[in-house]
């Protein structure tokens, strides 16, 4: 069983900025593309960024240019720096990644982080 666990979120002002973690732990497994959603209240599950084992990314429209997603494979870690942030930006981030254990392909859930931007 693997597990991902995200950490960093919080109240932010108009401006600023956050940094979220999402670790993944687990036995004997191995990670291909890792991403972060986020989801609004009353809105649907939306994709913010993706990276894949070898660095390429992809950004949804209205986060390119303030975040930015990264990862470290040594640690199974994926992080997502956003900066200036705005209230749209309020949402539970949601970390995800591509898993595969033993001859299984998973897709894994974190749990989600409260990031929440209001003055």
């Amino acid at each position: 069983q693997v597990r991902l666990v995200e950490s960093g979120g919080g109240l932010v002002q108009p401006g600023g900025s956050l940094r979220l973690s999402c670790l993944a732990s687990g036995r004997a497994f191995s990670i291909n593309a890792m991403g972060w959603y986020r989801q609004a209240p009353g809105k649907q599950r939306e994709l913010v960024a993706t990276i894949t084992s070898g660095g390429s990314t992809i950004y949804t429209d209205s986060v390119k240019g303030r975040f930015t997603i990264s990862r470290d494979n040594a640690k199974n870690t994926v992080y997502l720096q956003m900066n200036s942030l705005t209230p749209e930006d309020t949402a539970v981030y949601f970390c995800n990644a591509g898993v595969v254990v033993g001859a299984f392909a998973l897709n894994a859930w974190g749990q989600g982080t409260q990031v929440t931007v209001s003055s």
